[in-house]
């Protein structure tokens, strides 16, 4: 199977304008998640989908693979889609713009499910052991069957405990997504959800249209560059990354 890694990389961001452009160390932060998702070895291609001249010239000017969006975008998904139309591709996986700290190990493990022909979309997830976490909206829970595959998000706590004496696993959804091409575009080609609008959890599209993620259980803790504090822990994690 072909498969290649594709970054959506918008340059506007609410909270923190132009972090992609942001120097971490000797290099911009969209760089470290470019070259760190090339140096995992699991793809064919990486490749950086833009809205953002500045972006597209960073990659270029680098050696990188990086292509301008032609229209404006509601989503990362809708992003790749629109670039991942005119490529020969089997598997793609959407990794994130603003987290520079890309490990082999999860994705790995990620790309690995679709040796089942079953699988159409996979994510990744890990233990939630904070109640303070399973609590907080900001957290979005994903409940799965004995098989691994999704049955629900939801930023409220899933399952519900009604009886206290039952032990639950609670998992936080990341957002790391791999896809089958025809999956990827057929997300594009429905109408948001009902849940999906609801709960502003892009994923429940695939749920609502009869498709569960496999969800693959990962330790590892991402780290999305999201405010300029966010930035300066970057700067001590950096001097310790290993992909």
């Amino acid at each position: 199977m072909r498969t290649i890694a594709m970054i959506p990389a918008r340059y506007a961001a609410t909270r923190f304008p132009a972090k992609l452009m942001k120097r971490l160390g000797d290099k911009t932060v969209i760089r470290h998640t470019y070259d760190n998702t090339i140096k995992t070895g699991l793809f064919s291609e990486v490749v950086v989908v833009t809205d953002s001249d500045l972006i597209l010239e960073e990659i270029t000017s680098h050696g990188g693979k990086a292509i301008k969006s032609q229209k404006e975008h509601q989503s990362g998904s809708d992003r790749i889609a629109e670039a991942a139309a005119n490529l020969d591709v089997d598997i793609i996986l959407n990794v994130q713009g603003d987290e520079p700290f890309v490990k082999k190990s999860p994705l790995e493990k990620l790309l690995a499910v679709f040796n089942d022909p079953s699988v159409q979309v996979a994510s990744l997830m890990q233990i939630l052991k904070d109640e303070a976490l399973v609590a907080d909206e900001n957290y979005v829970k994903v409940a799965v069957d004995k098989y691994g595959n999704s049955l629900m998000f939801s930023r409220s706590a899933i399952p519900y405990r009604r009886d206290k004496s039952v032990p639950v696993k609670y998992y936080e959804h990341i957002g790391v997504y791999a896809f089958r091409k025809k999956a990827l575009l057929d997300f594009t080609s429905w109408e948001p959800t009902p849940m999906e609008s609801a709960e502003k959890i892009e994923c429940l599209r695939y749920l609502e249209n009869g498709i569960p993620l496999r969800m693959v259980l990962t330790e590892f803790m991402r780290v999305e560059i999201d405010t300029p504090e966010d930035l300066e822990k970057a700067e001590t994690l950096l001097k310790n990354f290993k992909v």
